[in-house]
């Protein structure tokens, strides 16, 4: 572990201990992971602080002042525009200062913790039928501080505008420790405060007439500090007296350069009573803007913009492909443009009658209207996440954020993009766009090679030509994404020298040694200035990722090769999230940034690029073994993020070439990676292995040897399915339907053969004749594990005997019964580099498909379709991580959905936390339990007491199922194993429920 070794930073650590202060983090792994933000900057911070309480944050203020150590306060670390990294000591609020402390309904306020999450705080206001005003895209992560720093606005800014526009107070710590409460007219009340009013207010009044000609008169500005909001407050309070000024409005916006958030006191708006939504449809993005103003005169309440890139790129992308079918067609063809027009009213009626409205501004563009909550959400989910999506785009030229947030009045913004767009193109480059039209705050992502140093040059040059375009438009340089190291060296060009001067005095005024955040909003001296500290060009050099060419297991050509994979996470944070979606569990029962999808995306990079190391790549730091080794390798990544950073792979990568580098993975991972061996072996003893598993001492023996925590349940083994339907044979329906061939995955065959056997039993009352293929092991433990090496000749293997069969049955599906080895089949062997041609494997897998999948997919056209008479049994489905990273939640559901209908709900559940044996492992065991809470046993709880509102009361017959009128359904075995362990429910798998189903029903013609 590498620790600075600096005087002043070790008497802050000894300083802060001896306050109580413990969890301060001076190791290099932890420095580098705070490094970024969703910028494209790299600042490696002095110190991470992870806060237990707001209340530690005075004390370490006043030690970094008191040793002279630069100080920068952080929430989620989202921002775009570089203003969270610096090299300074991060104090971290974000995972542990989040309470909401009080709302008060009748005066519409809340007093929130800096760490607060906007939708925490949304949901949390929603049973009063209010909520925050500021809606940014980020909502789901967001932190209130954060928020508050950048002055955040969002979709709806039309109607509730900024977040300045809705904190009435600010908890504020200065930069030499001291605390005040500010709010209106409390200045008036404390003499510290007042003096900084007086200040200010020599420093504001002589620019009156430079703030009206400098500072835009738009909704969306958030350039510098708010001296036009701090002169109207001014204004304002009668004479002799500061009673109308508020301080909380001046720290708004600044970027933690002023002072450090500890609470605050916001304003809450009425949630929509109705709401609904156009998506209008045109050709052009010109066409698009030029509908904009007769829209605009309808007063909706949001109007956002996606171009024909975002529609590309999220066609691409495994999530967001589906809700591109949401979007109008222009002449058949997905639109180059698309407006989300959104309306609220008080009744369905009402803004039905607004949609239709539409029509007349914009009449020969198609569109469809969405009224129902989850196809507005499902729509809305594209346009939020298209900043992200971008960085997804093939090639070495990416969409680059520090031009793309300019704003101006909306009826400038088509001439406003005309000339951009002119810029853009004669730099010898392209752009993406998409905007907040309804407040003319537009976002164009120029395509720029970082590590190019023409492009670099380019960057500057249209950085500046954009900037003085801004200023002739009378527009915003940011009207969203604050200034950050991106903006500050361009301020002057837009609001010059007088304001950026007055910037500089502000800032002396409340941080005299420049501790804060230093150098943001007021050093903006050159241009050249926003090439420094890249993240491809930290320091000195540009920094290459290894090409892996020859060398790595997996294929990277769909990331656009091994140096794209290892780059792709574009630091937007989407992995913080608490919901919806799945990703990523470990940061949600740790709230840790390390075990974000994120920190461990960092910790590949910089140690792939040799950044922990010498320069070299590291395949072997212990560090970012340690980051990767909670990793549940859940595939949610893969498709929740935007730009598919498929971190289970890169793992899987890392840990074979650490493997591989120090000579061998450890025996007992090894061991473990002979699954089906052990299972075949446990298997033929059954039940003598069983009744040896289950004495204490035997149990614990063997669990020691392999590193299993002891509280889990004993291994155990049924009679192989081989032997199970040989006796099945007598019984069987004779049918001469088509074949299925049925994959006999290690637990189907020989640890739970029942579900193996009853997926028979449903496949022959559906007309099939079945065919088990004991190919051998998926290697679905090998990959997981990191044991490449076995597993590429393991799946080589195991695919040449299912090429065999499939050759036998050419028009015969292949069906698995176990997620996990299916996604293995479908996902990772497409991707390793087996001993067969890739084609081939891609064959295999095109012709793989769960039992429930298919049976579900060929509803139309089985031999027979039995019929089942519904017990009026309530079915809750859990879906397996990997089956809703690559097939969608609801994929179980189908076949129950058909067999049952209205009675299947699915679970609004994550992964379960076992993922094989990492439930298993001693030193996970806890983080496991926590994560099923969290993921799968609270959203089943919920469930359950719904139940229970609407009358149906518990009992005990069928309690192994869940309630007496529930059954849970769970497709994997290990989420099957915690439900068990974890709150006492006997989930079945979907095709046991059919079977069981099925038993007394005669099957019909279809």
């Amino acid at each position: 572990m590498s620790v600075i070794r600096d005087p002043a930073l070790d008497h802050l650590v000894r300083a802060l201990r001896e306050l109580g202060i413990t969890d301060v983090r001076t190791d290099r792994h932890t420095r580098m992971l705070y490094a970024t933000d969703a910028s494209i900057y790299q600042v490696e911070p002095l110190a991470v602080v992870i806060l237990d309480s707001v209340e530690q944050a005075p004390a370490v203020v006043r030690t970094c002042a008191e040793a002279g150590l630069p100080i920068l306060p952080r929430g989620a670390g989202t921002a775009l525009a570089g203003q969270s990294v610096n090299r300074a000591v991060i104090l971290d609020f974000s995972a542990r200062c989040r309470t909401i402390r009080s709302v008060s309904v009748e005066k519409r306020r809340a007093r929130v913790e800096p760490g607060v999450v906007l939708d925490q705080l949304n949901a949390h206001l929603a049973p009063h039928g209010l909520m925050f005003g500021p809606d940014v895209a980020t909502a789901s992560h967001a932190n209130l501080g954060g928020m508050i720093g950048n002055n955040s606005a969002g979709a709806y800014s039309i109607l509730h505008g900024r977040t300045v526009e809705h904190v009435v107070a600010i908890d504020a710590l200065l930069a030499d420790g001291s605390r005040h409460e500010f709010r209106e007219g409390s200045c008036m009340a404390n003499e510290r405060e007042f003096a900084l009013v007086e200040r200010l207010a020599e420093i504001v009044l002589p620019l009156r007439e430079e703030i009206a000609r400098r500072v835009p008169k738009i909704r969306r500005h958030v350039d510098g500090y708010n001296l036009d909001l701090l002169l109207a407050q001014l204004d304002a309070s009668p004479p002799g007296t500061f009673d109308r000024v508020n301080l909380a409005t001046l720290l708004c916006g600044s970027e933690g350069t002023l002072a450090v958030t500890l609470g605050a006191e916001v304003s809450l708006v009425d949630r929509p009573v109705t709401r609904g939504l156009a998506m209008v449809a045109f050709a052009t993005v010109d066409a698009a803007l030029e509908a904009l103003g007769a829209i605009l005169a309808q007063r909706p309440a949001a109007v956002e913009m996606i171009d024909e890139v975002i529609i590309e790129t999220a066609r691409l992308n495994r999530e967001h492909a589906a809700t591109v079918e949401l979007l109008p067609r222009v002449n058949g063809r997905d639109p180059g443009a698309v407006l989300y027009v959104e309306h609220f009213g008080a009744s369905r009626s009402e803004v039905e009658s607004k949609l239709k409205a539409i029509a007349s501004a914009a009449p020969d563009a198609p569109r469809l209207e969405y009224l129902d909550a989850e196809s507005m959400r499902r729509a809305w989910h594209l346009r939020k996440a298209g900043e992200p999506l971008l960085h997804a785009i093939p090639g070495e030229r990416k969409p680059v954020t520090f031009v793309e947030d300019t704003a101006v009045d909306p009826s400038r913004l088509r001439a406003f993009v005309h000339e951009f767009k002119a810029i853009v193109e004669r730099h010898g480059t392209r752009a993406a766009y998409w905007a907040h039209a309804s407040v003319g705050c537009l976002h164009i992502r120029p395509l720029i090679n970082l590590r190019d140093e023409r492009d670099r040059a380019a960057m500057v040059a249209i950085a500046k030509e954009v900037a003085d375009l801004v200023m002739r438009h009378g527009g915003a340089l940011s009207g969203e994404h604050g200034d950050g190291r991106v903006r500050t060296p361009l301020l002057e060009r837009v609001l010059g020298p007088a304001l950026c001067d007055a910037f500089r005095k502000v800032k002396r005024l409340f941080d005299p040694q420049g501790l804060l955040n230093p150098g943001n909003i007021v050093d903006s001296g050159t241009p050249l200035r926003i090439l420094d500290h890249h993240r491809v060009k930290p320091i000195d050099r540009v920094i290459d990722a290894p090409l892996g060419d020859g060398v790595t297991f997996y294929r990277y050509e769909r990331e656009g090769g091994f140096g794209h994979a290892i780059d792709q996470c574009n630091g937007a944070g989407l992995c913080r999230r608490m919901a919806p979606g799945a990703m990523c569990p470990s940061y949600r029962a740790t709230l840790e940034e390390r075990h974000a999808t994120r920190g461990r995306g960092n910790a590949l990079r910089l140690a792939l690029t040799g950044q922990f190391g010498d320069g070299a790549p590291s395949w072997n730091d212990p560090e970012t073994l340690d980051t990767l080794d909670l990793c549940l390798g859940c595939k949610a990544c893969k498709s929740e993020c935007p730009s598919n950073v498929d971190i289970a792979k890169l793992k899987s990568e890392y840990l074979a070439q650490a493997y591989r580098s120090s000579g061998g993975a450890p025996w007992a991972a090894r061991l473990l990676g002979r699954l089906r061996m052990m299972s075949r072996a446990g298997s033929a003893l059954a039940p003598l292995s069983n009744l040896i598993a289950a004495i204490p001492a035997a149990h614990r023996a063997l669990f020691s040897m392999l590193r299993f925590d002891p509280r889990r349940e004993p291994l155990t083994f049924s009679r192989s399915l081989a032997r199970a339907l040989r006796r099945h044979a007598c019984r069987r329906v004779p049918t001469d339907g088509p074949v299925v061939l049925l994959m006999g995955d290690c637990f189907s065959c020989f640890q739970n053969s029942e579900i193996g056997l009853a997926a028979v039993k449903v496949l022959e009352a559906f007309g099939y004749r079945v065919e088990l293929i004991d190919a051998g092991c998926c290697a679905r433990p090998q990959i997981s594990l990191g044991l490449l090496d076995q597993a590429v000749r393991t799946s080589t293997v195991t695919a040449l005997h299912l090429e065999a069969a499939l050759e036998r049955h050419p028009e015969a599906p292949l069906l698995t019964l176990e997620p996990s080895c299916d996604s293995a089949m479908r996902d990772d062997w497409t991707d390793l580099q087996l001993g067969l041609d890739s084609e081939r494997v891609k064959a295999i897998a095109a012709r793989t498909m769960l039992v429930d999948e298919f049976l579900a997919r060929a509803w139309e056209h089985h031999p027979r379709r039995p019929s089942i008479e519904p017990k009026g049994e309530r079915i809750l489905v859990h879906t397996h991580c990997h089956q809703r990273a690559l097939h969608g939640s609801a994929s179980s559901a189908a076949l129950l959905e058909r067999l049952f209908p209205g009675a299947v709900e699915v679970l609004d559940s994550g992964c379960c936390g076992m993922a094989g044996s990492f439930g298993y492992s001693a030193h996970r065991f806890d983080l496991s339990m926590r994560i099923g809470e969290i993921s799968l046993f609270a959203p089943l709880r919920r469930a359950l007491a719904d139940s229970a509102t609407r009358g149906e009361v518990p009992g005990t017959e069928q309690r192994a199922c869940g309630d007496s009128q529930s059954v849970v359904v769970a497709a994997g075995t290990s989420c099957r194993q915690q439900l068990r362990e974890g709150m006492g429910v006997g989930a079945l798998h979907p095709i046991d429920l059919c079977a069981r189903a099925l038993a007394n029903q005669v099957p019909s013609p279809s």
